[in-house]
């Protein structure tokens, strides 16, 4: 279709990320900031128990206000600093007595931590580049307009779908010219 993808943004699923570094080592991948914060929320909760999911919360709760390399910066640290003085916290396991299975203790506050962590190499390409969006929202609000279009013309077989969505992409980008 002519089109050159630049970067995508995403919520980080494993099979768009594969597919995404498949196609061209050189787009760049922006992962969704509200994905990675609104997850990491229900993982620590609305009152977490302890003083490190709290902390943990309230560092991910400033993610969506970064808009410089210098806040970004003071976020980082902080994320450092908090990570290096809770690193027992995170590793602190616990054991079954009568199986001997072990688990981390405090799994929903190592798994928001490791998701940021993962994350952190993908999380703020939109600071370098302004065309690339820092969230999915507006690809969604976008998609979920195609996909009301598209359940009106329900029963289209695979050929006449493809072909609907390369029309309507094509006079969707006619009406912004």
């Amino acid at each position: 279709m002519g089109m050159e993808i630049e970067s995508i943004t995403c919520d980080g699923h494993p099979s768009i990320l594969k597919a995404a570094r498949k196609a061209s080592k050189d787009i760049v991948i922006q992962r969704c900031l509200v994905h990675i914060q609104r997850m990491c929320r229900i993982w620590l909760t609305k009152s977490p128990q302890s003083r490190e999911g709290i902390e943990l919360r309230r560092i991910v709760s400033t993610l969506h206000t970064i808009q410089n390399r210098e806040q970004w910066g003071y976020w980082v640290v902080s994320l450092i600093h908090w990570s290096e003085d809770h690193k027992e916290f995170l590793n602190q396991k616990s054991q079954s007595l009568e199986t001997g299975r072990m688990w981390y203790t405090h799994k929903m506050v190592r798994r928001s931590f490791v998701t940021i962590r993962r994350a952190l190499p993908d999380m703020f390409h939109y600071l370098d580049n302004p065309r690339i969006p820092k969230t999915t929202n507006g690809l969604e609000s976008y998609f979920g307009h195609l996909k009301q279009n598209i359940s009106i013309h329900r029963g289209l077989s695979k050929m006449h779908f493809k072909n609907y969505l390369k029309w309507y992409l094509y006079f969707k980008n006619k009406e912004k010219e």
